[in-house]
């Protein structure tokens, strides 16, 4: 199969689909790999290391897109590539549908056999979100602390604390990979951690593991209002795969806050957590509401590009490889690929992108 792997470019997002040692694997194969000129400089891969692999270099993204019948990405096509989508191509990508549907429409009308990241389950697991997932969870943390900084309009209270100050309090919203990620993080720098899930079997697991300095708490409307009033760093990183995340902070519940609270947003791909939320870019990251600053960048990884994209590598491999050596009639028939698979021939594949958009689904075996 020839697949092709265009540069990513959205806004302040310099990940690329593969690594070289990827490619290497892919070509071993029997497989050809389009590669647009400088996709990999971003991450620090330069298109000498694709040509030792075995890969194509080629010079635009129109070209990689025409000639090839499978692109692998990062980030969900922008507006100025869905023209360069062709009817029967395959796309393998994080898409985030429920949060975009233009890209919905766009797919369904050129008959995209479009395979998400996110929505690709074995078993429980999801694991080609699990990496990113870990990524941004860890920098939720970290940049909550920095805009905490006064002069990011933060409360100017420093997330380690100090001896003889009040400890800092945190809440994450979520205690899946990237909830465990950031809350890690925060009882690292010295934060009390609370975090909250309806999964009392995952809180069950992580207090036996975790910190003492996290404690684990059911979610309940009336238990996130109390907890944020005193919070100084509140992480939402809430996640039903596939549909629009559900709003646990609303804009009436701000004015609970201590002014110059900080709150990140993990959930902003599908839509965010927070009412009051809307995507941010790395250039520009955070606005500010009722006295409240929201991080809210929809490509946190981007900001390590290197080491996000070995990591998501090593994810989607195994996958990817599959996905171009079996014929689609096939491979279909594996409920893994059948739940990656959220557009096919004209339709919404997947029920929860279909319900946050109001539109008709059709099951793939349907």
């Amino acid at each position: 199969m020839i697949i092709g792997i265009p540069k990513e470019i959205k806004t302040d997002e310099f990940r690329v689909g593969i690594t070289p040692s990827g490619v290497r694997e892919l070509v071993k194969h029997g497989h050809t790999i389009l590669i647009e000129h400088s996709g990999g400089d971003g991450s620090g891969f330069e298109d000498s290391a694709y040509l030792e692999s075995g890969a194509h270099i080629v010079g635009s993204a129109d070209e990689v897109y025409t000639r090839s019948e499978m692109i692998m990405k990062v980030k969900e096509p922008i507006e100025i590539e869905y023209e360069r989508l062709h009817e029967g191509q395959i796309l393998f990508t994080y898409l985030h549908l429920a949060a975009d549907k233009r890209l919905t429409e766009v797919l369904c009308d050129k008959k995209i056999t479009a395979l998400a990241y996110e929505t690709l389950r074995v078993g429980k697991r999801l694991p080609l979100l699990e990496p990113m997932s870990e990524i941004a969870g860890r920098m939720a943390t970290l940049f909550g602390a920095v805009h905490l900084g006064r002069y990011n309009g933060g409360s100017g209270r420093l997330l380690g604390g100090a001896v003889g100050v009040e400890t800092n309090r945190v809440v994450v919203l979520g205690a899946g990979v990237a909830g465990k990620a950031a809350a890690d993080a925060a009882a690292g720098l010295g934060a009390q951690v609370v975090m909250f899930d309806i999964n009392t079997e995952r809180l069950t697991y992580l207090r036996d593991v975790m910190s003492p300095q996290v404690s684990m708490m059911y979610s309940t409307h009336e238990g996130i209002e109390e907890s944020i009033k005193n919070a100084d760093l509140i992480i939402g990183t809430v996640l039903l795969p596939g549909a629009k995340a559900p709003k646990l902070i609303t804009r009436e519940m701000l004015s609970m806050m201590k002014k110059g609270s900080v709150l990140v947003d993990v959930s902003i791909d599908q839509g965010g957590c927070f009412e009051t939320s809307h995507p941010t870019t790395h250039s520009h990251p955070t606005f500010e509401v009722e006295g409240i600053v929201h991080y809210c960048v929809a490509n946190m990884p981007g900001m390590y590009p290197r080491t996000s994209t070995i990591a998501l590598t090593n994810a989607t491999l195994p996958y990817a490889l599959k996905i171009a050596s079996t014929p689609l009639n096939v491979l279909l028939k594996d409920e893994i690929y059948a739940g990656a698979l959220n557009t096919y021939e004209g339709h919404i594949t997947n029920e929860a992108v279909a319900v946050a958009h109001d539109m008709q689904w059709r099951a793939y075996n349907e």
